[in-house]
Formats: C-alpha cells, sequence, structure tokens
C-alpha cells in the first residue's frame, strides 16, 4: 500500500461489491485493520458469479482508498480556470457558493441552465442516480446518457425484445464459448473463470473475436482478429456458412423467428470471401469458426460493450446475437447469447432518483455532445438557454468525453461555473470554480445490480473516511437545502433509501439484503431462454427489426438519419480510412486502468508504463517507425503525440491506443479522445470511440 503502514491485525473481514463501470459488480470482501484502513480486498467464494475471483486492480484498492493524493477538503479556485490554483474553503462557504452560482444561472437564463452532469465512477444506485432527484425538483437540464451502452443495448434488445439472456454462469456449461466484442481477461475477468471452467471441465473450445490481439485472444482456441467495425459483416459470413452447410436449426427457426428465409436468401451472398474483403479475417478463419459453432451447438455467445463504440455497432450486435438463433443454441443449458441482464431487476428508485417530479418539457442533453453544449452549438443545446453552471459527480469528461479539444474549450468559458465533486484532483476538477472531496465505496452505504450476471448486492460502509470527504447524498441533499428543493427523499438517509427501493422493487428490505449479502435474480431456465418466446407480443426473435421502435427501455432519442440495414449486414457508416488518413484507431481498454479510475494508483501506473500505439511492422516500416518512437497521430478534430508499439497482432491499417490516460501524461497535454468524434451513433445515441481515421508520422526531434 502507497505510504501506509499496515497495522499488525485483521479487525475483521467485511462483505461488500465492487462499484465500478464494468459488467461483473463482483462481490467482495475486504479487510479491515481498524475504522479508518482496510487491507487486501477478495472475492466472495460463495457467490456463483464472482467464485473468489476478482481483478488485480480492486485486489489492491487499498492503494486508491489510502493514496497520499486523495481530496481531502473543500477547494475554491484561486488562479486561472485549468490553472490549478486552489485554496481550502469550509464546507458550508463551499456549498453556499455552489448554490448562489446556480441561483444566478436560473435567473439569467432560466433553470435549464443548470445542467447535472454524470456518469458511471460509482454504479451504486443512491450515491450515482441522487443526483436526477435535485435535477427534477430543480427543473434543471436533463442528462441524455449516451456515453456507454446505448448501441450496444439496442443491438441486442432489437432480436430479443429485452435486454436479458441466458444465465452467465452457463458459460461453464458450455461445448463453445464465444467471447465477441470485449476483452474479458482487461475488463471482466469472470467471463474468464467461467469460460476456462468449461474447457478444463467439457474440453470446451473458446473463440474469440476481436480488433487485436489482447490478453483474452491470446488465450483462445480460436482468435477471430477483424478489422475495427466490421462485425456484422463476420456473422453474415458465419450465418452464410451455417446455412450452406444444414447447421441451421429450422424446427427452431420456423417456431421462434421472424424472417428465417428471408435471412437465409440474404446472406446467401454474403460468403466468407466477402466478408473476408471488409474484415481482413482470412477466409480460413471464418470457415473454422463458423465449423466450431455449426459443430457446437451448445455455444454460448458472451458478447460485449465493443459493439458499442463503432457507428454501425447496433447493427453488428444484432447481427452477431442472431447467430444463436441461427443454430438454435437457446434450446440448450450453456447455449444462446448474454450481453447485460438489466431486464431482470425491475427496481423502482423513484426515491433515489425523484422520477415522480420529472417534467417531460425539460430539455434532456447529450452526455456524449458536452463539448458542443457547452461551446453553444444550438443544436446540441435543442434550441434552448447555454448551460452555465454545471455540478459533476461521477466522471471526468475533460478526459473521457469525445471530441476532447472542444470540451476543453467549453469548460474554459469564464461565464461557466463548475463544481465537481471527486476524489482526486481529475482533469475535470482542475477545471472547477469548487472541488468537493468525494468518499470511496467502503467509506459509505450503497446498493448495486450486476449487469453481467443477475445479482442485486449490497456494499455498506466499512471505514470511516479520510478528512472531510463527504458522500454523494450528503452534498445533493447539502444544495438541495440551500436551493429550496423538496423531495422526500432529501429528508432520508443513503441506508433509507436503499431500504425503501427494494421495499417497492418486491426485493424485499434492508435488513434481509444485509443478512443475504445479495439476492440472485435469476429467472427460470425456459424464461433466460426464451423458451416460452422472445420478448415481443408475437413471441419471436427479430431478424428483421423495426429500428425505431427497438424497446430500448431508457429515455432516448432517435437519430437515425440514414436507413439501417433491414437484415443483418455490414453497414457501411463507420469512419473509414482514406489517403489523407490511411488508419483506423480504436481506444480500447487498458488492464489496468478502468476509464479514468485507477489512473493514480502506483501499481497500476507500473504496469501500464506509458502511453503508447500499437502498428502493425509493415505499416511501421512504411511510416519510418521503430519500437519506442515518438509518433503523433492526427485528424481534423486534433493531434496526439504518444510513443510506437510495433506488434503484429493487429491488421494493416489499425492502430491501437490502451487508453485512458489523463491528459497531463501526454507530452503536449491533449489526451487520446482528442482524436474521437462526437457525433451521435443511430438509432438512439452514443459515442464512437473506436471508429476513427488518422493519420501517423514519426514525431520531429
Amino acid at each position: 500500500m502507497n505510504q501506509l503502514v499496515r497495522p499488525k491485525e485483521i479487525k475483521k473481514v467485511g462483505a461488500s461489491a465492487c462499484p465500478h463501470d464494468c459488467p461483473s459488480t463482483c462481490a467482495l470482501e475486504v479487510e479491515i485493520f481498524d475504522d479508518h484502513t482496510i487491507g487486501r480486498v477478495r472475492g466472495a467464494p460463495d457467490n456463483a458469479y464472482t467464485a473468489g475471483v476478482i481483478c488485480a486492480k480492486v485486489a489492491r484498492y487499498a492503494e486508491r482508498v489510502h493514496h497520499p493524493d486523495r481530496l481531502r477538503e473543500p477547494l475554491r479556485r484561486v488562479g486561472g480556470k485549468g490553472s490549478g490554483q486552489f485554496a481550502p474553503v469550509s464546507w458550508d462557504d463551499a456549498l453556499d457558493i455552489v448554490a448562489e452560482a446556480f441561483t444566478r444561472a436560473e435567473a439569467k437564463h432560466g433553470s435549464e441552465a443548470v445542467w447535472p452532469y454524470l456518469y458511471a465512477g460509482t454504479m451504486g444506485y443512491v450515491m450515482r442516480d441522487g443526483i436526477h432527484r435535485l435535477r427534477h425538483a430543480k427543473k434543471y437540464s436533463g442528462f441524455f446518457s449516451t456515453i456507454c451502452v446505448n448501441s450496444a443495448f439496442t443491438g441486442f434488445i432489437a432480436g430479443t425484445g429485452k435486454l436479458a439472456g441466458a444465465d452467465p454462469r452457463e458459460m461453464a456449461k458450455s461445448d463453445l464459448v464465444v467471447i465477441w466484442g470485449t476483452n474479458a481477461a482487461n475488463t471482466q475477468v469472470n467471463v474468464m473463470t467461467h469460460a476456462t471452467r468449461a474447457r478444463k471441465e467439457r474440453a470446451a473450445k473458446i473463440a474469440v473475436v476481436d480488433v487485436y490481439m489482447n490478453t483474452t485472444m491470446k488465450q483462445a482456441d480460436l482468435p477471430v482478429l477483424i478489422r475495427p467495425g466490421t462485425d456484422g459483416a463476420l456473422a453474415c459470413a458465419v450465418m452464410h456458412c451455417l446455412f450452406r452447410d444444414g447447421k441451421a436449426d429450422w424446427d427452431y427457426l420456423e417456431r421462434y423467428t421472424d424472417a428465417p428465409h428471408e435471412l437465409a436468401d440474404h446472406v446467401r451472398v454474403r460468403d466468407p470471401q466477402w466478408a473476408a474483403a471488409i474484415t481482413g479475417c482470412p477466409v480460413p478463419t471464418i470457415e473454422a469458426f463458423a465449423r466450431l459453432i455449426g459443430e457446437r451447438k451448445r455455444a454460448f455467445f458472451r458478447l460485449g460493450y465493443g459493439f458499442s463504440r463503432s457507428r454501425n455497432g447496433a447493427v453488428n450486435m444484432h447481427a452477431a446475437s442472431c447467430i444463436a438463433a441461427v443454430t438454435g443454441a437457446w434450446r440448450l443449458e450453456g447455449g444462446g447469447a448474454f450481453h447485460n441482464n438489466g431486464g431482470v431487476f425491475h427496481l423502482n428508485n423513484s426515491a433515489i432518483e425523484g422520477s415522480d417530479l420529472r417534467d417531460p418539457s425539460i430539455r434532456m442533453l447529450d452526455q456524449s455532445r458536452i463539448g458542443a453544449i457547452l461551446t453553444g452549438d444550438k443544436e446540441a443545446l435543442l434550441g434552448g438557454p447555454p448551460v452555465t453552471a454545471m455540478l459533476i459527480q461521477n466522471t471526468n469528461p475533460v478526459s473521457v468525453a469525445p471530441d476532447q479539444n472542444t470540451v476543453k474549450r467549453g469548460f474554459a468559458r469564464d461565464d461557466l461555473f463548475v463544481c465537481v465533486h471527486e476524489q482526486f484532483m481529475t482533469d475535470t476538477a482542475k477545471m472547477a470554480d469548487i472541488v468537493l472531496p468525494a468518499t470511496m465505496f467502503v467509506e459509505h452505504d450503497d446498493f448495486y445490480t450486476a449487469g453481467g450476471s443477475q445479482y442485486i448486492l449490497l456494499g455498506p460502509k466499512l471505514v470511516e473516511p479520510p478528512g472531510e470527504c463527504r458522500n454523494n447524498h450528503e452534498v445533493i441533499c447539502g444544495l438541495a437545502k440551500r436551493l429550496g428543493a423538496k423531495h422526500p427523499g432529501f429528508d432520508m438517509t443513503p441506508r433509507e433509501l436503499i431500504d425503501v427501493s427494494l421495499r417497492k422493487s418486491s426485493w424485499g428490505t434492508l435488513a434481509e439484503l444485509e443478512a443475504k449479502r445479495w439476492i440472485d435474480c435469476q429467472p427460470d431456465f425456459n424464461a433466460a431462454h426464451y423458451l416460452d418466446g422472445f420478448a415481443y407480443p408475437d413471441g419471436k426473435f427479430r431478424f428483421k427489426p423495426d429500428w425505431p421502435t427497438v424497446p430500448f427501455q431508457r429515455w432516448h432519442r432517435n437519430t437515425i438519419t440514414t436507413p439501417m440495414p433491414p437484415l443483418p449486414d455490414h453497414w457501411e457508416v463507420i469512419e473509414e480510412a482514406d489517403s489523407a488518413h490511411p488508419f483506423r484507431l480504436a481506444t480500447s481498454p487498458a488492464r489496468g486502468f478502468l476509464n479514468s479510475s485507477f489512473t493514480e494508483t502506483p501499481t497500476s501506473l507500473a504496469n501500464e508504463g506509458r502511453p503508447d500505439v500499437m502498428i502493425h511492422p509493415q505499416d511501421a516500416a512504411a511510416c519510418g517507425v521503430a519500437q519506442g518512437d515518438e509518433v503523433v497521430l492526427g485528424n481534423r478534430r486534433g493531434e496526439v503525440r504518444l510513443h510506437a508499439k510495433v506488434f503484429d497482432g493487429v491488421r494493416r491499417g489499425v492502430l491501437i491506443a490502451e487508453s485512458l490516460w489523463p491528459n497531463s501524461a501526454y507530452a503536449d497535454g491533449r489526451g487520446i479522445n482528442s482524436l474521437t468524434g462526437a457525433d451521435s451513433i443511430a438509432p438512439f445515441g452514443g459515442a464512437a470511440f473506436h471508429d476513427n481515421k488518422v493519420w501517423l508520422r514519426k514525431a520531429c526531434a
């Protein structure tokens, strides 16, 4: 642990849940030395999904909790914006300043001039979503969440009609686990736990589809390496082979799907040769992949969030999910498809969110378009007033949001007031007027759902926070009092909010959850495998979804500007390379970081080294670039300087920059999201972080 003297004896082991933006949401056991000090964090062995295994970065969470650079007192900016010059201020004075700034903004431009901005720095419902209660009560601008899941969720729901699939623990009972669009070894290690168990106990095969030879691909029996944004072409070629070779389950297709004959006719001309030209994946590999799927019907398709990162991501996810319907894999335990279990929890969190106060006439501003919004783009502002005051919790947009240079210009506005509630002095906190110190998950009460499995989990307060740190709920309630916002939730404790939410959702009480540690919400086999019908009125899986009416359950805005393919296909809307920008860039997750979290911990920093970009040896040679050379990547959005990592595990013309480093880690202070676009993805918004065309050149000495 960093600069921490560990006490001699463990006082107790506390039960908790990982709060981070990862589908696993692991059940945890935390060593507690005293009222202020934690030690090692372990996975709960008696949780059937976590199964005692967690990622290394969470295992050493004491590095974050006890880091010497944690924010410990409220701060007020005393220098220019972004100067990093702050002075301590009391909590009362800090909250008074924020409330006064919000009141001024509302008086001048109306309530929609204030924009509470959040995301998934914690996935706990009380600490993440309580900010909505304040915005509903005050009629502040709404928050249209787009930065992560929209296209992947929509693509999966397009087929099934519901965001739920086969029990993810069934991977261990599969004969073939297909891991597609996720580097699970880096980002959700429990997938590998269950997949490798199937390999050990059943001689199952593991096939992995991804855009570079990452840690997960290296563990595969069959790695399928493709160019970014070409998953739909691969899926169509696989289905072509399944129909061609008599591996389609026509009894299942006729009973459970909407247009099997149209699909078979459609993919007849989308053969492996066609797909190879698009994906860069050789014909023999595509044939081998299709053969594995056809021969091993008990195949589990674990479909990840990489689909969300391309402009054609919804179409690609849908195409990949169709394969299990063609083979009838859904019939079998250990077969079918899974992306996220969000549709099984039926939570009523109205007390937390204050949704009973929601005014549907209030505009919903697009999270991913924050740069355009803060620089006054009328379309992004939906014709309403400028945003002149913000409260930011659980996210770091100056680092993580797309089109970073525009985002920075927006935050540099003199007329924009920003309050950031944070654990460290992030890139966004440096641009704030007021910075408030935040608790970490072991320092407050909350509850969670595991999108990658089927559990509701409790994360109780285990230790006291350092210094003057306060949790999100305390900050929201403190501001509500000063702003005159009224709702019963402002007068409740986090534990009371958890209890009322569980009761309203028919999941029992907080006391019951505390005793059990988690609730297993997994539907029965027939429901999980849709054997009583898929979640559309006719019970049919949709090969031909009506994209504008796909039942995506979040508030959404239809962003379709070009007709989407009626059947699975390669949709040519990606930012394809051209003569001026000969490379396709994906900004994939780094193993030691989680978005912009863990970028401050010493072990993660040591393991990751420095920002670099993977480039194929032949491409490197053509550019006159050698291993370790400083290079510049650029496009119309900006330029980034980093170092070359010559690597034959990418396709020619593809670059991979594992992220997300703080902007200060780059030579010129410009992070990798200087190159990513903020244009909205069809059908319901998103950000295409893996879908960028760039040029590359060796940096001048």
